[in-house]
């Protein structure tokens, strides 16, 4: 009866951006983050942080960043774009960069979870990374996570 009286307005979803190299890093994040099913809050304080020391941007800016690549990760078709659009456009430095960025995500909570620990090693093979290289930024964050 309600609906008739009041038609609800059906909103067309907004188009999603086409993926850059930040956009793709964001989105790399948010996998991590949701690897192990548990996106908790120190993981999205974590992504915010990063993206704000990586972009030089605000909180607020973070925030609708990482809303974004949330929106891309969920709706990704190619799981493997983001991965070549940073193995393309960004150097071996930066992508090493991410590599730490990525282990600081699974350890913010306090826990590495073998799920997210898993996809972070996907991601590192996709960027090319060498296995000295992954290693190395997974001792670190580990590291540093204790």
């Amino acid at each position: 009866m309600f609906e008739r009286l009041f038609p609800r307005k059906k909103r067309d979803p907004k188009p999603l951006p086409q993926p850059d190299s930040q956009l793709a890093l964001g989105a790399l994040l948010i996998r991590v983050a949701l690897a192990d099913r548990q996106y908790k809050l120190a993981e999205v304080a974590a992504i915010d942080r990063i993206l704000q020391a990586t972009f030089g941007i605000g909180p607020l800016e973070a925030a609708k960043l990482r809303a974004v690549c949330t929106d891309l990760e969920m709706h990704a078709a190619d799981k493997a774009e983001f991965a070549k659009i940073l193995r393309d456009e960004v150097d071996y430095a930066e992508r090493m960069g991410l590599a730490h960025a990525m282990w600081q995500v699974v350890m913010a909570d306090g826990e590495s979870h073998s799920l997210e620990e898993g996809v972070v090693e996907e991601i590192e093979t996709a960027l090319g990374l060498s296995e000295e290289d992954c290693a190395a930024a997974r001792a670190a964050a580990l590291g540093a996570g204790e």
